[in-house]
């Protein structure tokens, strides 16, 4: 294998991505591979590679286990886990136990079969490696950084996250978290365990022993856990107690003669180490790269110590992402890291100084070339954008190099040391620019001020050519900058005078060779060591080679059929004559040709030669050549590299293999032969490592077999097409990806000089082409992608990638000529024969058959020729467009506008252009497409070209024809005069629309601007809600609309009484003229419901429900109230006129309705409609006629009571008439009642008897309450309840000792009449509609068994009381019976007067009751009135529910 290398950068912000072994074997994860590196105190030595992930390695772990440390892990984006044999590279098993991007791996110490990985997505796995078992655990849903396995517990395993969490898990039970560790603020970078058991160690401050005392003393298997974070700090815990016993903030190291960079801290990256045998000493890293040993023991800045500080220059430069130390046999003990600045040192931890540092690569190796002047010295091009120099024959050390990265900012592509100049180096990058290095010093370097366009591929030192002059004057050598790149251009610069324009040679070559032709795009040179020859090859494959200095063609070799890649002459130095002259060249067709140009040289042709022999022809190579160095040792000896990945080594003379290298993954880009050793060879390419190997012991001779690498594919592990890298995207909750720090890869090497890439050549980098092109300072800046990427698991199509080739106008024409070579040969013999003889071949006619793409070539009339059939075959195919534009050619516009119009394809670029035939011929083409649009519904653009017509209206009618009434509306308010009847209509027609849609506001502003604003307030209204009656109402003000919005107003106002809002019904009233009556309708509500919570409580009536007024309320009643109110708030009084007067009042009034009361009406909407009745009291009051005040009064009582609201009526009844005297109706006024009439008479009697209805229970109540009480009974006690419910009321004391109201006018003999004749007709209505329904049951058979019989047993009642069961059985009800006395009580009632029917009093049958039960307990109920009330209750309480309860009242 190789004897040297430069491997590839280790992968950036993985927290594990590099492991030591204690045999001294580094593993680094490197883009996808693993390189394996034998290390020592001091140096080391790659020694292979682990190769088959198929993405980013983000994880690496050594088994440190005796017997089985040559075991080791490893983990990948591709969500993969692998166990690798590193003394034998190959892979044991492959485990996929994650679904996601695998975020970190570990290696138990204790147990030698346990590794532990964690996702991006928490999902932590248990592999068991000696049987392939996995156990998946769950413990946080949150993004994982780090794992680490504790050394002293097989089952303790710590896990870091990226939100700063930090938990410990124990995986015997199943990842159960066991500790919860919160103080850092963000992403957790390193976990670190320390070496020995306990927590004793490193406590000697007071705040130490206080935090590890308890029960981590008992705790065997606890100990300290270190943590680093980017917030910034690192924080020792206890795993005993799950908190922190130790916080270290990282110390800010300037360094000596640099700024401070304010975004240094941003790009922290805080790993860990606890050294083995060190349990005081803690290693970590800090902003700048800098390694910082902590003594835990120490406080204050003497508990820090920087490792390299013995001499200038030995810390890493950049961020430090991953350590790793290992004892020596000789007990020494040494720490391995890596950082951002591609570079892996050793370190000794006893000294604290750098041992050896090993390079590494962050790109494609793209050139690579040995000083001609310093011996040894070998220069790198790199993708990193960074140039290496590399002192190779350095004995103290063997990997001694600079890098050099100011003034690249680019891939660095092309290399070429000055041949006289020590250190000068010259170099071209992938952006096209070329600049001069001076390696020994410290200046930046000289850029050419000329740039290429694209990239330079070639750089060659040699003899100026014209225009450039400048001679050996003054002791300069005579030496130009040629500079070749992808545009095909070569420009010669002047080294001394970069800022001067450089000169193409590709004038000095047309003018020497009188050229008038265009020249083939160049694509390498190579100038004869004597530099009196040129060699430049083109992309044709044509290699062209010029005589200096002016460039005379001395010969073309026209071998190649493809792109020249390389191009070498055979060294000058101790060669025969004959051999000096050969030169080699390799091009994408995978041979390699040798020329012997001696002939040409030494005796040049009067005329360029052409050579179509080669002088040998070296075959192998299965892939594109992309470079060739001839051996300054050997005679005609020749290494090639190529895209097979394989490295050649030629007997030119013999056209025989020597030797095949296949030391690389992927294809080569670079070779050169070591200028010491003849049997070393230097390669580079697209795995990033720089390889050196000897051509004696290689084990094959020949390349690999097969285009497609069949055999180095198995080598490989890999497949034919790898996967693309995933596509990686910023977001919240990923983690950070491992960078591979290289370049993106879109096509190498010569591909871009104009040859499309095919077979591997179109494969990209699958772990390069996530890595960014940045420039040097954010190349080594990068910053961190995140880790939640999709996954993709196919490559991409290509050829959906490229952008879809247009449809050819002439197909036929074209198709023919992509016939056989054969005939298009023919072609060109019969187009000759045409063009230069005056009678063409027979049946031949251009433009026409099997000759119609001649037509192109010919005259015009083959040239229509060809057009007509180009028509029928786009007509056939339905390409009409193409068939106008065919016509348009010709100069048939106006056929070809006629066709566009009837095939539906005219166009605005067809349409602007239809006036070259005339105004007729265009406006048809403009109505035509208005109609086409129309089809495709673009209707404003349709609209548009009627405008262009000057038809304004049919413009307005197709828009309003769409519904596009806003743009119609638009466009005649802009082009005609406001008065314009079709606005109206417009505005109509969108309000109507809009209204339809429920768009209320729109369309009522329609309405507005249409003058119609009755109908906008109607539209706003019907929302219904009180924005919008409020708005309706306003505008129909405005607008004049006094009695809608009078209306609006009131069914507002009304709205807003129902949500008990007086205030702002008020106010929408008073914006009103008119309304004062209302405001007074609800004026009096409020009053009205300002009642007492209690009266309104609860149906039900309690003995507190109705308190007896105070004395000063009995002085002033609601009516007093109400009065005082309108005059003081309204203006109303007795003496007002006008339209306040109360005439006026009643009579606006008198048209609100009240509906007849029902049970379900709510209590608010019954006291509005009982204060519509005290309204109209109060103003029939104010013009003094008491009847109409006493009727309304009655209303307003009535009310309440008929809607079942018992408490309500009383409360409104003691409101009224505080004094209980209905003739009274306020003593404030003097106005006492005198009524003559008999309508307002009987409601007056009807309203007093209701209030002493109401002041009767209030005595009932007021003794209930105090039986309750438990007041001592009187002497005469023991009495039950009225209804027969024994309770505890009969055993109460006596009630009050009088009444304070005339308890006879509620025992009114004609009532009580009433009453029963109409309870009796009640009852005999339900006693007819039982016997119909049962009369119809059994008709239909639907009569249950033993109905009939349970009938006859229950019997009939008599329609005026209960017979006995003897009576009822010998005198059963019949239909005409119960017809009979129906007939009886309705006369009964005819003969009443009608005032008693209209105004009824309370049920005198109760009445009687109450006042019996109260004559129980009370000497206030005189011996006559309780006769008078016996008497009404055999007379009247003759049904069912009042027989029972007379019982107790009557012998």
């Amino acid at each position: 294998m190789h004897e040297r290398s430069l491997p590839a950068s280790p992968n950036w912000y993985c927290s594990r991505c590099s492991d030591v072994n204690g045999s001294g074997l580094l593993g680094v994860g490197a883009k996808n591979i693993i390189f394996l590196i034998d290390v020592s105190a001091s140096s080391c030595r790659v020694t292979g590679e682990l190769v088959g992930h198929k993405d980013l390695v983000t994880g690496f772990s050594f088994c440190q286990h005796v017997g089985q440390s040559h075991i080791c892990v490893s983990s990948s984006n591709d969500g993969t886990i692998r166990f690798w044999d590193s003394d034998s590279k190959v892979l044991i098993r492959e485990q996929v136990a994650h679904q996601n991007s695998v975020a970190a791996v570990h290696w138990s110490p204790v147990d030698k079969n346990l590794v532990v990985s964690g996702d991006e997505k928490g999902i932590v796995v248990c592999h068991w490696h000696h049987t392939g078992d996995t156990a998946s655990f769950f413990p946080e849903p949150r993004t994982i950084f780090c794992i680490a396995c504790s050394p002293h517990s097989w089952s303790s395993v710590a896990v870091g996250y990226k939100d700063g969490m930090i938990v410990l898990i124990d995986v015997s039970r199943k990842g159960e978290v066991t500790h919860r560790l919160r103080g850092h603020d963000d992403e957790i970078h390193s976990l670190a365990w320390s070496p020995v058991v306990g927590e004793d160690a490193v406590c000697t401050r007071l705040e130490d022993m206080e935090a590890t005392s308890g029960e981590s003393a008992g705790d065997e298997k606890s100990c300290y856990l270190a943590s680093g974070s980017k917030d910034q700090t690192l924080r020792i815990w206890s795993t005993a107690k799950g908190k922190s016993v130790m916080t270290m903030k990282l110390p800010y190291l300037k360094k000596r003669g640099s700024a401070v960079d304010p975004s240094v801290k941003e790009r922290l990256w805080l790993h860990v180490h606890w050294p083995k045998g060190r349990p005081s000493q803690l290693v970590s890293s800090c902003f700048g790269g800098e390694l910082v040993m902590w003594d835990l023991t120490r406080s204050g800045k003497g508990r820090w110590t920087l490792f390299g500080t013995s001499s200038e220059g030995q810390n890493h430069s950049r961020i430090t992402f991953n350590m790793s130390s290992l004892r020596l046999q000789d007990g020494r003990e040494l720490l391995i890291s890596t950082s951002m600045d591609r570079e892996i040192k050793c370190w000794d931890l006893a000294s604290l100084d750098c041992c050896w540092t090993l390079p590494t690569l962050g790109g494609f190796v793209y050139a690579l070339s040995f000083s001609p002047v310093g011996t040894g010295c070998l220069a790198l091009g790199v993708g990193d954008n960074m140039i290496r120099v590399w002192n190779t024959l350095t004995t103290q050390n063997q990997y001694d190099t600079r890098s050099f990265w100011q003034g690249i900012k680019s891939k660095v592509t092309a290399l070429a040391w000055h041949p006289k100049k020590e250190g000068s180096l010259s170099f071209g990058t992938d952006d096209g620019k070329v600049g001069i290095y001076e390696v020994f010093s410290n200046r930046p370097p000289q850029i050419s001020s000329s740039y290429h366009r694209k990239t330079v591929y070639t750089l060659a030192w040699g003899p100026p050519v014209p225009p450039m002059s400048f001679g050996a004057a003054g002791g300069k050598p005579s030496y130009s900058l040629y500079s070749c790149s992808g545009e095909g251009v070569i420009l010669q610069h002047d080294p001394y005078k970069l800022s001067a324009e450089a000169s193409d040679i590709d004038r000095l070559i047309r003018d020497t060779n009188s050229i008038k032709h265009k020249l083939s795009p160049h694509t390498d040179l190579s100038w004869k060591p004597d530099g009196k020859v040129l060699a430049i090859g083109n992309e044709d494959g044509c290699i062209e080679v010029f005589e200096a200095p002016s460039l005379r063609l001395l010969c073309s070799i026209q071998q190649h059929h493809k792109i020249i890649n390389a191009l070498r002459w055979h060294p000058d130095l101790d060669a025969p004559a004959e051999l000096r002259c050969l030169l080699a060249s390799g091009s994408s067709n995978a041979t390699v040709y040798v020329h012997d140009l001696r002939a040409v040289i030494e005796n040049p042709p009067e005329s360029p030669a052409v050579l179509t022999e080669p002088y040998r022809r070296l075959c192998g190579h299965t892939s594109k050549i992309t470079g060739v160095a001839w051996s300054p040792h050997h005679e005609a000896r020749l290494v090639t590299v190529s895209y097979d990945g394989t490295a050649q080594v030629w007997d030119v003379l013999q056209e025989a293999a020597v030797s095949n290298y296949r030391g690389h993954v992927g294809y080569l880009l670079c070779v050169d032969w070591s200028p010491v050793d003849p049997d070393v060879i230097w390669t580079g390419g697209k795995d990033f490592t720089l390889q050196e190997w000897k051509v004696s012991k290689q084990e094959f001779t020949n390349p690999p077999k097969g285009k497609k690498m069949v055999d180095l594919k198995e080598k490989m592990k890999t497949g034919t097409k790898q996967k693309k890298k995933n596509k990686k995207s910023a977001g919240a909750g990923g983690a950070a990806p491992p960078e591979a720090n290289g370049e993106h890869v879109a096509g190498v090497g010569k591909t871009a000089k104009g040859q499309e890439p095919s077979g591997e050549d179109e494969e990209e980098d699958e772990v390069g082409s996530t890595n960014s092109p940045a420039p040097p300072s954010a190349a080594f800046e990068m910053q961190r992608k995140s880790f939640s990427a999709v996954k993709s698991k196919d490559k991409p199509d290509v050829n959906l990638l490229k952008k879809k080739k247009p449809r050819s106008m002439l197909p036929l024409s074209t198709a023919m000529d992509h016939r056989p070579k054969e005939d298009l040969l023919q072609d060109c013999v019969t187009l000759a024969s045409v063009t230069h003889s005056s009678a063409p071949p027979a049946g031949c006619v251009p433009g026409q058959g099997e000759h119609i793409h001649l037509g192109l070539f010919s005259d015009r009339q083959a040239l229509y020729r060809m057009f007509e059939a180009e028509e029928d075959g786009h007509v056939e195919a339905g390409h009409f467009d193409s068939v106008v534009y065919l016509r348009l050619w010709t100069g048939d516009l106006e056929g070809a506008l006629q066709l566009a119009a009837e095939k539906g394809e005219l166009s605005d670029h067809l349409l602007s252009i239809a006036p070259m035939a005339g105004f007729e011929v265009w406006s048809r083409a403009a109505e035509a497409y208005v109609k086409q649009l129309c089809l495709q519904e673009q209707y404003l653009k349709a609209a548009s070209h009627l405008l262009s017509l000057n038809k304004l209206y049919e413009a307005v009618d197709l828009l309003r024809s769409h519904k596009l009434y806003r743009e119609a509306i638009a466009l005649v308010k802009a082009r005609l005069p406001a008065d314009e009847p079709v606005l109206k209509e417009l505005y109509t027609c969108w309000a109507a629309t809009l209204e339809k849609d429920g768009h209320f506001s729109a369309a009522a502003k329609c309405h507005l601007a249409a003058g119609a604003s009755f109908d906008a307030a109607k539209v706003i209204a019907r929302k219904n809600d009180v924005p919008s009656l409020t708005a309706a109402a306003g505008l129909a003000r405005i607008s004049g609309e006094v009695a809608l919005a009078r209306s609006l107003a009131l069914r507002c106002a009304k709205d807003l009484v129902a949500a008990q809002d007086w205030i702002g019904a008020q106010e929408v009233l008073s914006s009103q003229e008119n309304l004062l009556v209302h405001r007074l309708h609800f004026c009096v509500a409020e009053l009205l419901a300002a009642t007492p919570a209690a009266s309104r409580a609860a149906p039900r009536p309690r003995a507190a429900a109705a308190p007896r007024a105070p004395p000063a309320e009995r002085r002033d009643g609601l009516l007093d109230r109400v009065r005082d109110t309108w005059e003081e708030r309204f203006g109303v009084s007795q003496s007002s006129a006008g339209h306040r007067g109360a005439g006026a009042l009643l009579q606006e009034l008198a048209s609100a309705e009240s509906p007849t009361p029902t049970a379900n009406i709510p209590l608010r909407q019954v006291q509005l409609y009982s204060s519509l009745h005290l309204t109209r009291g109060v103003l029939s009051w104010l013009l003094g006629d008491g009847g109409q005040l006493v009727k309304e009064l009655w209303r307003a009582v009535a009310w309440p009571r008929d809607t079942g609201h018992f408490c309500a009526s009383a409360e409104l009844c003691r409101r009224l008439f505080p004094d209980g005297d209905v003739s009274v109706c306020s003593r404030k006024h003097s106005t006492v009642l005198h009524l003559a009439e008999e309508e307002p008479e009987a409601a007056a009697q009807s309203l007093q008897a209701f209030v002493h209805y109401h002041r009767l229970y209030e005595h009932w109540w007021s003794d209930s309450v105090r039986i309750q009480s438990g007041v001592p009974l009187p002497a005469s006690g023991d009495v039950e309840a009225v209804n027969g419910d024994a309770s505890d009321e009969s055993a109460g004391p006596a009630g009050r000792d009088e009444l304070d109201f005339d308890a006879s006018a509620l025992l009114s003999e004609r009532h009580a009449a009433c009453q029963a004749a109409q309870r009796s007709m009640g009852e005999i209505q339900e006693r007819l509609a039982a016997m119909v329904l049962k009369h119809s049951r059994a008709q239909g058979g639907q009569l249950e068994p033993g109905e009939e019989e349970e009938e006859e047993e229950d019997g009939h009642s008599s329609a005026c009381g209960e017979p006995s069961d003897k009576q009822h059985l010998e005198d059963p009800e019949t239909l005409l019976s119960l017809s009979a006395k129906m007939s009886e009580h309705q006369k009964q009632l005819v003969g009443l007067p009608d005032t008693i029917k209209m105004f009824p009093h309370p049920d005198v049958v109760e009445c009687c009751l109450v006042l019996l039960h109260l004559a129980r307990f009370s000497p206030s109920v005189s011996a006559s009135l309780q006769q008078k009330a016996k008497d009404l209750l055999r007379q009247h309480g003759t049904h069912a529910s009042a027989s029972k309860a007379s019982r107790w009242f009557l012998p």
